[in-house]
């Protein structure tokens, strides 16, 4: 039996990995594996993509920067999802596709389907089951962020945050099958319990 994948996706500073972390410590009370991966990372290759995309200080083209993103989104599906999953694993991803197509086809403004394109090529257009997706305003988001040390992305600015949160709700509408709004306004134990009512046809 193939596995599930469950992606968690929002803007930086919407508490993605606190809703990951605590969906995931549930799920394993209740006796379930579950492996937990983040995106981009995870694989060798991966990480070292994630360093020279965030962390080095240089100007890096819009373009450019999808094209790493989906480099290193082919080696995780490779060498670790597809495996998991055809393994019949459960699996918790920090972020997907979904990223990229809010934060370069919306962000970047490249255009959700040149970017849709690219990352299914690069994923064989693997999806997740389901989609948890943290909805909060960029200004709420950033200003959970500390003003020091933010990499790359996390210093573009309110607009261009503004642009991937309006992106992201415009695939949820698009797959609300998929993608399910969660409100990043709500306490994290509450948040947990709907994130966990929104997969419990998966795991059941």
């Amino acid at each position: 039996m193939r596995g599930r994948l469950i992606s968690v996706e929002g803007i930086d500073g919407a508490g993605k990995t606190t809703l990951l972390e605590g969906v995931a410590r549930a799920l394993e009370e209740r006796g379930l594996a579950v492996e937990r991966l983040r995106e981009p990372g995870s694989d060798p290759l991966s990480e070292q993509l994630r360093t020279a995309v965030q962390k080095l200080d240089i100007a890096v083209d819009p373009r450019a920067e999808a094209l790493v993103y989906a480099a290193a989104r082919a080696q995780l599906t490779a060498s670790r999802l597809r495996p998991l999953l055809e393994g019949g694993a459960l699996v918790l991803l920090d972020r997907f596709v979904d990223s990229s197509l809010a934060y370069q086809g919306g962000g970047r403004e490249l255009g959700i389907e040149a970017i849709r394109s690219i990352n299914r090529f690069a994923t064989g257009g693997l999806l997740p089951d389901r989609t948890l997706l943290i909805d909060l305003p960029p200004a709420a988001a950033l200003s959970r962020l500390p003003k020091e040390g933010r990499d790359r992305v996390e210093r573009s600015g309110l607009q261009f945050f503004e642009r991937v949160a309006s992106a992201y709700r415009t695939l949820a509408a698009e797959e609300p099958q998929r993608i399910v709004l969660l409100d990043g306004t709500l306490p994290p134990a509450t948040l947990r319990e709907q994130a966990l009512s929104a997969i419990a046809d998966l795991i059941s």
